[in-house]
């Protein structure tokens, strides 16, 4: 894993004399640097800690952030990742944020544990912290978490692919995220339960990262595998539509069920295309609007946000199934990730 390096202490101290982000002088984000910050003297300062700064969904959260911020009267200042699972970045953006003297800071943590002691770190400073997206492990270690139910996601495509398959004996790909990351286990679990299987009924399974490349990939080796796959769950819509890519290839996509989560826009255009059959739709752009006010709301009159906050899904797709609630992707296209 990649490190970070970290601002010495007496940048820190120009920093906060000049009155610019600690984050932008480092090199928190993939590339050319993400990190950036609203001006704006005697605002409350909040921080926004992605995993990565290219992801669409980081992207929109991002928007949402700005956007509260702007109404809310906040400074807001960002940072990534340099690439998704990259916690050494995200710990170094973390006491940067903390250093520039933020109230409180909105993170998705690439990796559930490891972020734990940063996080408990800020904390004892009385930085509020919350959660978008991705639970910490455990939970209790930010002071809210604003995020979709992703075993309810899950739960939603499987429910839908077991209704299409109609009893038909299923041969299920399962397209992953990676080993241990809450998001990706929640979800793949949430499938299984709500198709009535168990990893035993997974013939093929492939950690993809979430990545279009890599999804195609995975699915060319599961075909190998297991060339009557009929089922493909997929951890979001970039590894469904690198699945679609290596099924298209194969003459394989019109008879290939694939299912996914996220509901952004291209995605939710994938569905409408028939590229994808279903999807559950969240909402980032909420997520992060929503923690935005609530750093506010504790720097105004001390008052924490706390528990867990079930930001929604909606399960998007046009050819809907009996029992199953859904909706079009024209309600899809003008919510994607709204």
């Amino acid at each position: 894993m990649s490190r970070t390096t970290r601002l010495s202490s007496s940048l820190l101290r120009a920093a906060a004399v000049t009155g610019v982000a600690a984050l932008t002088l480092t090199a928190c984000g993939s590339g050319s640097g993400s990190s950036s910050t609203s001006s704006g003297s005697g605002k409350v300062k909040v921080g926004l800690i992605t995993k990565t700064d290219t992801n669409p969904f980081f992207v929109k959260m991002k928007e949402g952030a700005e956007r509260a911020a702007k109404e809310n009267g906040a400074q807001l200042s960002t940072a990534a990742g340099k690439f998704d699972g990259d916690n050494a970045g995200q710990v170094t953006a973390i006491e940067n944020m903390v250093a520039a003297g933020v109230k409180g800071i909105l993170i998705t943590p690439s990796d559930s544990k490891a972020i734990v002691p940063a996080i408990q770190k800020a904390r004892a400073k009385g930085v509020l912290v919350i959660a978008l997206d991705t639970p910490t492990e455990p939970e209790s270690a930010v002071d809210a978490l604003f995020a979709t139910d992703n075993l309810k996601a899950g739960q939603l495509i499987g429910e839908y692919a077991k209704a299409v398959m109609k009893g038909k004996t299923a041969k299920i790909a399962a397209l992953d995220l990676a080993p241990g990351v809450s998001v990706g286990v929640q979800r793949h679990n949430g499938f299984l339960k709500g198709f009535g299987a168990t990893d035993k009924d997974v013939v093929c399974a492939q950690d993809t990262g979430g990545d279009q490349a890599k999804g195609q990939t995975a699915m060319e080796n599961c075909l190998q595998k297991s060339p009557d796959i009929n089922v493909v769950y997929t951890i979001n819509e970039p590894a469904a539509l690198g699945a679609y890519t290596a099924l298209k290839a194969k003459g394989r996509e019109k008879d290939v069920l694939i299912v996914s989560v996220d509901g952004g826009c291209t995605g939710t255009q994938a569905v409408k295309d028939g590229k994808i059959a279903a999807t559950s739709q969240q909402y980032p752009l909420k997520m992060a609007a929503e923690g935005v006010k609530a750093v506010v709301t504790y720097a105004k009159d001390g008052k924490k946000a706390s528990g867990y906050t079930d930001t929604g899904v909606t399960l998007i797709t046009d050819k809907a199934q009996d029992g199953v609630t859904s909706k079009d992707t024209a309600y899809g296209l003008e919510n994607c990730w709204g």
